[in-house]
């Protein structure tokens, strides 16, 4: 009875810990939805009050965050949303490829390609990042179209460690019996192993797509920002003269771009665990 009651409030502890992190993890998010409908004066002298009375601007904020400048608010979201899904798309192709191949070749050339993903997941950004900028003038990789390849060379890592763990756990079997039937690499794959990887393609899609909409410095570094401008960067220029920003506006405007990739994890979160178990190493 002790050990049972040991064991209900160290339960109880936990959960009440993870409930006040919950909360704390809240929190910003939070404060960006009060201050998207609050004057700009009032963001700034009044953060934590809500936005009542003679603070309320409506939707101002928002109507003037995506009118602001020259540059519409709509066209980056669709240099966004086109970046997004070709580079979750061609990770999601060419990494599940690599795996398969690495797994049933399983040569020394494999091996070295596969530690070589797994160690560019501890390589930081910064180390390269002024090399990778000239690298993607001189190779033209600088328009909404060519980056993605550019994201898949910084997304393999994680994308190639979850489909191998996966892949292994695939029967052999099953791709014999397809090449008994006449099924060639190609459609081995494309028929037979890739349905079966669908548990860890969505968890890879849901982790790729929440680092590609909400990255800053790779478009930033490598887009000529004067023609493309994502999200992130759209929000970094709502200035006025002098510097001056308006708070306000900023906040709408974030709201806006993190509210798809907020609907899009709660939608889909339950897959995050399912992929990421289906993709651990088995013996």
């Amino acid at each position: 009875m002790n050990n049972l009651s040991s064991a209900k409030k160290i339960k109880t502890a936990v959960s009440i810990f993870f409930a006040v992190l919950c909360v704390i993890y809240v929190i910003p998010v939070f404060m960006v939805v009060l201050n998207s409908f609050k004057i700009n004066t009032f963001v700034k002298t009044d953060t934590f009050a809500w936005p009542g009375g003679e603070m309320f601007a409506g939707w101002d904020n928002f109507i003037k965050g995506m009118t602001f400048g020259n540059y519409p608010f709509i066209k980056s979201a669709l240099y966004s949303l086109v970046i997004t899904l070709l580079s979750t798309f061609l990770i999601i192709m060419c990494t599940s490829m690599a795996a398969w191949y690495i797994n049933r070749v399983n040569s020394l050339f494999c091996k070295i390609v596969y530690f070589a993903c797994v160690f560019s997941m501890v390589v930081p950004f910064q180390m390269v990042m002024f090399t990778l900028s000239k690298t993607a003038d001189v190779l033209k990789l600088n328009t909404p179209w060519t980056i993605p390849i550019v994201y898949l060379g910084f997304g393999a890592g994680l994308a190639v460690f979850m489909f191998t763990g996966f892949v292994k756990s695939i029967p052999l079997e099953i791709e014999e019996a397809a090449n008994i039937d006449g099924c060639g690499p190609v459609r081995t794959f494309f028929l037979v192993v890739l349905p079966m990887l669908k548990p860890t393609m969505i968890s890879v899609a849901i982790l790729e797509i929440m680092w590609v909409w909400n990255d800053y410095l790779l478009p930033y570094l490598v887009l000529d920002i004067n023609e493309y401008r994502t999200i992130p960067i759209h929000v970094q220029y709502l200035k006025g003269s002098y510097g001056t920003v308006d708070l306000g506006a900023t906040m709408a405007l974030i709201l806006m771009s993190i509210i798809p990739v907020i609907v899009f994890y709660l939608t889909c979160q339950k897959h995050i665990i399912k992929g990421v178990a289906a993709g651990a190493v088995k013996g």
